[in-house]
């Protein structure tokens, strides 16, 4: 029996570790998890103050018109304006615009020229990616170096005056930006995006080491926000072209000039603020923090995490498994904090983002499965002793017992003081000589389902059939209130009964049978008696053997009582007393009396 539960423990143990692995294989809740992690790690900090904002917003565009009507000469304009003087120039200049048309030759090659002079100035240009992902000969996504469609570059002049950075936008599945790319690898030549391109010249430019963050297989790292929409030092380009700003105070440091107009559909749901769009150029502003600050993560790898997620989930469930509800309640909550949000934010201090709420799910549903399946189990324990205690014991005392939750059971012996009564059918034997088997059968059937209802319509315990006898307790296993004089009670009615059918065998078989019954009441020792496969709810003691011998002396039709029996309960019989008498066993007489009339309920 015990190898057998340890082998299910083991299987079911298993069990859930396959699930849990394969649910965190498959990154089950991948959506959900995201947005937990993004609420929990995604947290408005200070924006450096060396990264500024030109935005091309909505007063410029009413000041210069429409940008696709723009004349280069006005971006040119800004970057002299920015490089006027060679103390306070930025360090880097970053357009996020795709100046890929020609527009007029005066002012393309104005702004080229000015951009050549500069030296600190990056422009945007745009991959086109294919639908479809190639593969390489291992089967594995080729994201990098396969999947480019083709390029949106600057026009000749500005390309060859200008480094460029791939402005693309990482969008999540769900709609979120929450990831960059910091380079592809393209016929062996190496294009950064337009945030690595300004993180590495920034860099060089003030001697600084270029240290990339960790990258997966698609050259890709996720990163933290520095602030939400509104974070960085915004200023208009109107305001910079009237010198309404001086310059001055773009010294050394890392200008972005970008859309910031609703109309210029550049925005994006950033991971910071779920609901509240971003535009572009702060969107690359916060990665270039991010690389600065090294608050860059990559994902933990599936295949660690599935064998961590498996090995806990099983380690939980043969933990809480012997555990009652409050210490499994408390070690279920306690690992759920610390394999979820503790766990996640160590290992996110660590650059490495792992799933939140996975193992706290699997916590709870092998927590709130293993209380159901011990409710269940209790229910069925429960059933079972009602129906085991259904063949001893009045049927609505059963249910009685079975909604109360007080209740307890005690296995073994106790010592009680109970009421006991002997019943036994007077000339049963001779009479079964002489009839059919199937005869004598029914006519026991008959006296037995009388004895046995009058104990159950009293509150009596069926003790056991021995025979044509019958043998019942009161007041075991349970307290019953007036017990002796329900014994009593019950000695009569089945008096009452067996005359009743008496007259009906005679006229069906000629032969009548009685009772003679015996009651007694004392101290008793009550319980569980037997071996481990075979026991059987009895009393035994000096009680039960004087009621048997009770039994045994009685005549016909009567019931005979001890004189502590009477004691209790002779305010409401009546009684011819016999006397003292002898009993088989006993050194003394014990006095008893026959019950003639039980006066009242």
């Amino acid at each position: 029996m015990e190898t057998k539960k340890t082998l299910r423990t083991a299987l079911t143990a298993l069990l859930i570790a396959a699930v849990t692995g394969l649910l965190a294989f498959v990154r089950a809740g991948y959506s959900m998890d995201v947005m937990v992690s993004d609420a929990l790690f995604q947290r408005a900090s200070v924006a450096s103050k060396d990264i500024y904002i030109i935005a091309i917003d909505d007063r410029t565009l009413e000041q210069y018109g429409s940008i696709l009507s723009w004349s280069r000469q006005l971006s040119a304009d800004l970057v002299r304006l920015l490089n006027s003087d060679t103390q306070t120039r930025p360090a880097v200049i970053a357009f996020d615009v795709i100046f890929s048309e020609k527009g007029d030759a005066d002012g393309d090659a104005a702004f080229a020229d000015a951009c050549r002079a500069a030296g600190n100035v990056v422009t945007a240009m745009s991959y086109r990616f294919k639908e479809q992902p190639e593969y390489d000969e291992n089967g594995r996504i080729t994201f990098n170096k396969y999947h480019v469609d083709g390029a949106i570059m600057p026009y000749e002049a500005l390309r060859e005056a200008t480094n460029q950075g791939y402005a693309n936008t990482l969008v999540g599945t769900d709609g979120y930006v929450r990831r960059a790319m910091a380079y592809i690898d393209e016929e062996g030549a190496r294009r950064y995006s337009l945030a690595s391109q300004v993180y590495k010249i920034y860099q060089e430019g003030r001697g600084a080491a270029v240290e990339w963050p960790e990258l997966d297989e698609n050259n890709q790292y996720l990163f933290s926000y520095s602030g939400k929409t509104g974070c960085y030092s915004t200023i208009s380009m109107t305001d910079v072209m009237d010198g309404t700003v001086n310059p001055a105070i773009f010294a050394d440091s890392i200008v972005f000039v970008g859309a910031y107009a609703a109309g210029m559909q550049d925005s994006y749901m950033p991971a910071i603020s779920h609901g509240t769009q971003m535009y572009g150029v702060e969107i690359q502003a916060n990665i270039v923090e991010a690389l600065l600050e090294g608050r860059t993560q990559q994902q933990l790898p599936t295949g660690a995490y599935t064998v961590l997620a498996a090995v806990l989930a099983a380690a939980f469930y043969l933990a809480i498994r012997r555990m009652k509800i409050v210490p499994a309640t408390i070690l279920m909550f306690l690992m759920s904090v610390a394999a979820g949000p503790v766990f996640a934010k160590v290992m996110h201090m660590r650059g490495v983002i792992t799933p939140v709420i996975l193992l706290p799910a699997v916590f709870f549903a092998v927590y709130a499965v293993h209380l159901v399946y011990g409710y269940v189990q209790e229910i069925m324990r429960r059933q079972k002793v009602v129906n085991v205690f259904k063949q001893y014991v009045a049927p609505q005392v059963v249910d009685k017992i079975s909604k109360d939750k007080d209740f307890e059971l005690v296995l073994g012996g106790e010592n009680r003081h109970i009421a006991c009564l002997f019943v036994d059918i007077r000339g049963f034997t001779t009479m079964s000589e002489s009839l059919k088997p199937e005869e004598v059968v029914e006519i026991l059937n008959e006296y037995l389902s009388l004895t046995t209802n009058a104990i159950f319509q009293n509150g009596g315990t069926l003790d056991k059939f021995v025979g044509d006898a019958t043998m019942a307790v009161f007041n075991a296993p349970f307290d019953l209130d007036d017990y002796i004089y329900k014994a009593v009670c019950t000695a009569r009615d089945m008096k009452a009964g067996a005359d009743a059918i008496a007259e009906k065998f005679e006229q069906r078989f000629g032969k009548s049978v009685g009772f003679g019954i015996g009651v007694n009441c004392g101290n008793a020792v009550v319980g569980n008696i037997g071996c481990d496969f075979r026991m059987d709810y009895t009393a035994i003691g000096d009680t039960v053997n004087t009621a048997a011998r009770l039994e045994s002396n009685a005549r016909r039709g009567q019931i005979l009582i001890s004189r502590e029996v009477y004691e209790a309960v002779k305010d409401r019989v009546a009684v011819t007393p016999i006397g003292e008498i002898p009993l088989k066993g006993k050194s003394q007489g014990v006095f008893v009396y026959q019950l003639d009339e039980v006066k009242s309920d």
